[in-house]
């Protein structure tokens, strides 16, 4: 038997590392060859996290000598040391190859943006890159990178391995069969299969020139043993309308008839199999419809079969691709697939960090422009959280956190959560009822033990035994005059499997007292729904709070509105005020 306490200030300061994130992350670009002791501490931090789940090693990019916009340490997972031996699933890869195709296969993506692992799902891996570059950049990725920047010399790490004049005017086949050979090599060893090609483009088109290439024309057929997917979808520019339609998505529909959009939406037939989706009518699709679609794709089709991998890109690899690898990452966490041990808290850090920050995304130009992708990512989350999205193959996985079996209510204990200064709690308005059923032999429930401790409160909480799994539950209580689109949010962190390791591997409530048990049930949350929920709700809070959330019109609409109650709801104001 053990014991544990999480003081209010705890809850608080967690939250706030979320806010410095982001704050920071919206005032600097990361670059490889310029980090400081804050980009070091958000570099540390990931490995903190990687290394809950996993066992890896580390692709060295020193000031960016690989990329000069990819983390100086770049994950390679080799295996989830948080499963069972018998569920164990390990890549095949060493990571001293792996390095070694990494150098010679840089040249072949824009700006040096290489094909890079950075989701393990049952042993396949789940890769970003840019798309293929052209024989401009490859001439010159100096010269290369001024055009595409729009004027600004940021090349990052320059090439080794320039051609001369002559090849390139000559049009030297040979030049691409080497450089995408070794491309393709990479592709193989990382036994990635499917190629998902974001781009709305054939080509990119910059001042007149094809500045950009793609598997999808390459003219010799070099990439025709992958399985491509065409699925076009908007460029950060267009987040610019979803940010002047106040956060609204729905109804938002790209226009397809600009003279820049070439590239056909196509998918082979196999893989659009169960879904249900009518994808003739793609061009018609708003902007949440595309997203949910083009999603359920992906994870349809890592699951396809059991040891091919998946990579995704759009032009630059930094707007479209971390929303989408974003998305896939969080989807499969909730699931129990990936990062079964971290927290809602921690898989948001990580999310942002690695998949936006450490890889590139710009976010204070697009910040500056409008172009709110970022933002649109994680509150996306609420359009993801049913089932149908669910890489889980069913009955569901082991050591899922949230069971949605209901439980005698004599087995539960219902939590009330009143503190509205804490960023991961909503509203006082819901309740909890939680248990937890570790995977070691015998089981326990929690007992609320109230202690004090100076003006703050502390909540202890004892291992005693039992014999029921876990469960989340929401107590909505009627009010009047209550928004139906509420922000549900548990206010606890789920307790994980026994395998996993963490400084904070213990209940936690924001409340000084537990309250009796009710004599009625109430509707369950499913375990999905739950966790996503929650991510979502802290990260709303922490962006009102650092970079704030403006309406373009007069009066709020109802995002805004919504918005609006959500800060008044935690007492959290930033100095940018939702209107």
């Amino acid at each position: 038997m053990w014991e544990a306490s999480l003081a209010g200030p705890a809850l608080g300061s967690r939250s706030e590392e979320i806010g410095e994130l982001i704050e920071h992350f919206s005032k600097h670009q990361y670059r490889a060859k310029e980090a400081n002791h804050k980009v070091e501490k958000i570099e540390n931090r990931c490995l903190e996290l990687f290394r809950r789940d996993y066992v890896y090693s580390v692709i060295q990019n020193p000031n960016g000598e690989l990329c000069g916009h990819y983390p100086r340490q770049i994950i390679f997972m080799e295996y989830a040391s948080t499963e069972g031996d018998k569920d164990r699933f390990e890549s095949t890869v060493q990571t001293s190859k792996l390095q070694d195709f990494v150098s010679r296969s840089k040249m072949a993506r824009c700006r040096s943006r290489f094909v890079c692992p950075v989701i393990l799902y049952h042993g396949k891996h789940i890769c970003r890159s840019a798309t293929l570059a052209g024989w401009g950049e490859l001439y010159g990725r100096s010269g290369y990178n001024y055009l595409f920047s729009g004027g600004s010399d940021d090349a990052g790490a320059e090439s080794d391995e320039v051609p001369d004049d002559f090849a390139v005017r000559n049009g030297d086949s040979q030049l691409f069969d080497k450089v995408r050979g070794h491309d393709i090599k990479l592709l193989r060893y990382l036994s990635v299969r499917y190629i998902c090609d974001l781009m709305v483009e054939k080509k990119k088109v910059k001042f007149g020139l094809n500045v950009t290439s793609s598997e999808k024309v390459d003219k010799a057929q070099r990439y025709a043993d992958f399985t491509l997917l065409s699925i076009p979808y908007p460029g950060c520019e267009f987040f610019k309308d979803y940010k002047d339609r106040d956060y609204t998505a729905e109804g938002l529909v790209f226009n397809w008839n600009q003279d820049f959009v070439d590239a056909p939406l196509n998918i082979p037939r196999s893989l659009t199999e169960n879904l249900n989706i009518d994808w003739r009518d793609y061009q018609s699709w708003d902007l949440v419809q595309q997203t949910q679609n083009y999603l359920k794709l992906l994870i349809h089709t890592i699951n396809r079969d059991e040891d091919s991998g998946l990579l995704v890109h759009c032009i630059s690899g930094w707007d479209r691709t971390p929303l989408f690898i974003s998305l896939l990452r969080l989807s499969l966490w909730a699931d129990g697939l990936v990062h079964a041990c971290l927290e809602p808290m921690e898989i948001l850090y990580l999310t942002i960090a690695y998949d936006w920050f450490l890889f590139g995304h710009m976010l204070s130009d697009r910040l500056s422009k409008g172009e709110e992708i970022f933002f649109f990512c994680f509150n996306f989350l609420k359009h993801i959280t049913s089932e149908e999205f669910s890489a889980a193959k069913k009955p569901r996985r082991k050591n899922t956190h949230y069971k949605e079996a209901e439980l005698p209510v004599e087995d539960l204990f219902l939590l009330a959560h009143t503190d509205r200064g804490s960023t991961t709690s909503l509203s006082s308005d819901f309740s909890v009822i939680m248990e937890e059923s570790p995977t070691t032999t015998g089981t326990f429930n929690y007992e609320a033990v109230e202690l004090t401790a100076g003006p703050t409160t502390q909540v202890a909480w004892r291992r005693g035994r039992t014999s029921s799994p876990q469960n989340v539950v929401w107590n909505k209580p009627h009010l009047p005059n209550q928004p139906e689109d509420r922000f549900l949010q548990p206010s606890i962190s789920e307790a994980r499997p026994s395998f996993c390791q963490s400084e904070n591997n213990f209940l936690r409530t924001g409340s000084s007292s537990p309250l009796a048990v009710p004599e009625r049930r109430y509707p369950l949350i499913p375990e999905r729904r739950a966790k996503l929920e929650e991510v979502r709700a802290i990260f709303l809070s922490a962006y009102s709070a650092t970079v704030g959330l403006k309406s373009v019109s007069s009066s709020p609409s109802a995002i805004g509105g919504l918005l609006e109650q959500f800060a008044r709801g935690v007492g959290l104001r930033g100095t940018n005020s939702i209107v």
